[in-house]
């Protein structure tokens, strides 16, 4: 088997599962280089919502390749989820398009189940992860398994990430949303 290159990925996460985030890259054991947002890199209190935007996609995305959405229960409601999505998405002057993997947690409630609830996960990784667009995918992660799976998952975004066109229609967040988080609920 070939070797599988080591590429800049940017984690998005809610910052509810920052544990699970810390626990992810520690068990990829070096095979990617972080390059997602960490505690206290962003006070947003007093800045303006595009200048948070602004230095996501400036300061952490700008030479990530590929973009890993760690999707918790809670996940689906954060703005700076969708943003962080949205501008990996876009193609600037000083971003390149960034590769997309969306990772079901083990405090999902779709965790290893053969599908997913199209409204537990943010919508902009659904948009993309749907079977007629192929961009993105989606899958549950397993702690416990090898690095090996997550790994060519973050490689196969980066070589699709120009392959076919992502779908980043939809309007950004202005906020967070409301509504329950999914702990435990499965619709059907």
């Amino acid at each position: 088997m070939s070797q599988i290159p080591r590429h800049k990925v940017f984690i998005s996460f809610h910052e509810e599962d920052r544990q699970w985030r810390n626990y992810f890259v520690g068990a990829l054991g070096g095979g990617i280089v972080d390059k997602s947002v960490h505690e206290k890199d962003i006070d947003d209190n007093p800045l303006k919502t595009e200048t948070v935007r602004q230095k996501i996609r400036d300061e952490f995305i700008a030479d990530a390749t590929v973009t890993v959405v760690l999707v918790g229960p809670c996940t689906w409601q954060r703005k700076f989820v969708d943003w962080e999505i949205g501008s990996s998405l876009r193609e600037t002057k000083r971003n390149s398009r960034c590769g997309l993997v969306g990772v079901l947690l083990p405090n999902h409630p779709d965790f290893q189940r053969p599908t997913y609830h199209p409204s537990l996960v943010p919508p902009r990784l659904y948009d993309n992860a749907r079977d007629e667009i192929g961009f993105a995918r989606i899958w549950s992660w397993s702690p416990l398994g090898s690095a090996d799976p997550v790994l060519h998952a973050i490689d196969w975004a980066h070589r699709n990430r120009y392959a076919v066109n992502p779908d980043n229609s939809r309007k950004q967040f202005a906020r967070n949303r409301s509504g329950a988080c999914a702990l435990g609920w499965r619709d059907g």
